[in-house]
């Protein structure tokens, strides 16, 4: 069994050129030598009708450069998002607790900081050097929730 996470958004491409760069990952290569994605959904006999407006023009999904992880698929949803996500992700870039606080903390602000150039926004920095703890929380284009620890 392999796993897929699927994020929910309204821009595709936008969010496949965002965690490419968060992630280190690569859009997805439309699969079986086809010459793009838009050819390969034609083969699978998705009608014309659905593949208007860019789709199937560029890639929906990631996958890690590495070959090591899930492959993320960006889905196009007509709504645009209203509440907290239930689920995030954490991208660890701090080292873990081995690593002294004085280190994450610069580690994490650092890796928050590119994703800011990137297209993220800091919703807030959660600084508990009492619980030996420091992380980022952000937000990616779309507003969808992750935490840089």
């Amino acid at each position: 069994m392999e796993l897929q996470l699927t994020i929910d958004c309204a821009d595709p491409p936008r969010l496949v050129a965002f965690w490419s760069e968060a992630l280190g990952y690569v859009p997805e290569p439309p699969p079986g030598g086809h010459a793009s994605w838009r050819a390969y959904w034609a083969e699978m006999g998705v009608p014309e009708d659905e593949l208007t407006g860019g789709a199937g023009e560029t890639p929906e999904s990631i996958v890690p450069a590495a070959g090591v992880g899930p492959r993320i698929w960006f889905q196009r949803v007509p709504e645009p998002k209203t509440v907290k996500n239930r689920v995030h992700l954490d991208l660890r870039a701090g080292g873990g607790r081995q690593v002294p606080l004085a280190v994450r903390t610069e580690r994490v602000t650092a890796r928050a900081e590119a994703l800011v150039r990137a297209g993220a926004s800091v919703l807030r920095v959660m600084d508990e050097p009492e619980m030996d703890y420091y992380a980022v929380v952000l937000q990616d284009p779309e507003g969808n929730e992750f935490c840089v620890v």
